[in-house]
């Protein structure tokens, strides 16, 4: 086997892991998720550092919680069901 073929098998078996471990996890309903900055800029295809630094800082933005950790409080995290319906009010509601 080639070097470089060596090396595409440890990557394909890299991305296998990876497919098997997103497969594994289980799903949490929209209506219970709740999301981190990671997953609103995902949700509304936009970078993390913007969904976090201004997204989440919007007037009328859903309120963050805070799940107490070790060190005090934790990170912030939003309810996914309120994060849809705050972009829902944003769509134009054009008369067809």
């Amino acid at each position: 086997m080639t070097q470089l073929e060596d090396n595409n098998m440890n990557e394909l078996e890299k991305l296998l892991q990876a497919i098997d471990k997103l497969a594994t996890r289980p799903l949490i309903p929209i209506s219970v998720d709740l999301w981190g900055p990671s997953e609103i800029a995902s949700y509304l295809k936009i970078g993390r550092r913007t969904a976090s630094e201004k997204v989440t800082k919007k007037p009328g933005f859903p309120q963050a919680i805070y799940i107490p950790s070790q060190k005090g409080r934790g990170h912030p995290r939003w309810k996914a069901k309120e994060v849809i319906a705050w972009v829902e009010k944003f769509q134009d509601k054009r008369i067809a």
